[in-house]
């Protein structure tokens, strides 16, 4: 039952890491008006510490134009 609360707040902490890393390259300060500047940012938080060793997830998708 121990592992499980110490595994909870090391992913608490994880996460945290990765909002700081998502922060410092201004992802939340923008609008994210698309999916692929949605997806960085989630994926820039999941990377975590990661990002500091030089990981930059980046995300693109293409999605379809409405028919006229």
């Amino acid at each position: 039952m121990r592992s499980g609360s110490i595994g909870g707040i090391l992913l608490v902490i994880w996460l945290i890491i990765g909002a700081i890393a998502a922060g410092q390259r201004g992802y939340f300060n923008d609008s994210n008006d698309n999916c692929a500047e949605a997806g960085t940012t989630i994926v820039t938080v999941i990377a975590g510490p990661l990002n500091y060793v030089g990981l930059n997830p980046k995300i693109e998708c293409d999605v379809p134009e409405p028919s006229e």
